[in-house]
């Protein structure tokens, strides 16, 4: 799988609830950071996304990304049941066809 096509799908687990694929497509030492908090290690990560989030049930509209062999960046909008909740960018690192951090930044 390309690197953009391994992000869609990130994102696909994510808006769909597949915690076990999206585990899969992260490093165990996976870091997420963000304005409000920075998740250390799949572990966490998973588990905020799947019982922390403030409004769990999603999607994700991807508007543009761009990738080469280690980073993807992301523009796009999260959407509650087709309504903007606000505009994110997202910044992934990739090692081995795996995610190994991601920064987002929103407004």
């Amino acid at each position: 799988m390309d690197s953009a096509a391994l992000v869609r799908r990130y994102y696909a687990a994510l808006d769909d609830h597949e915690y076990d694929v999206l585990e899969e497509l992260l490093v165990p030492q996976f870091t997420h950071c963000r304005p409000d908090r920075t998740l250390e290690g799949r572990e966490a990560f998973v588990r905020f996304m799947r019982d922390g989030r403030p409004t769990p049930d999603t999607s994700h509209a991807l508007e543009a990304v761009v990738a080469d062999e280690t980073t993807v960046a992301v523009r796009g909008r999260v959407l509650d049941d087709g309504t903007e909740l606000l505009e994110f960018a997202d910044f992934f690192t990739l090692e081995a066809g795996r995610i190994v951090r991601l920064e987002t930044y929103s407004r």
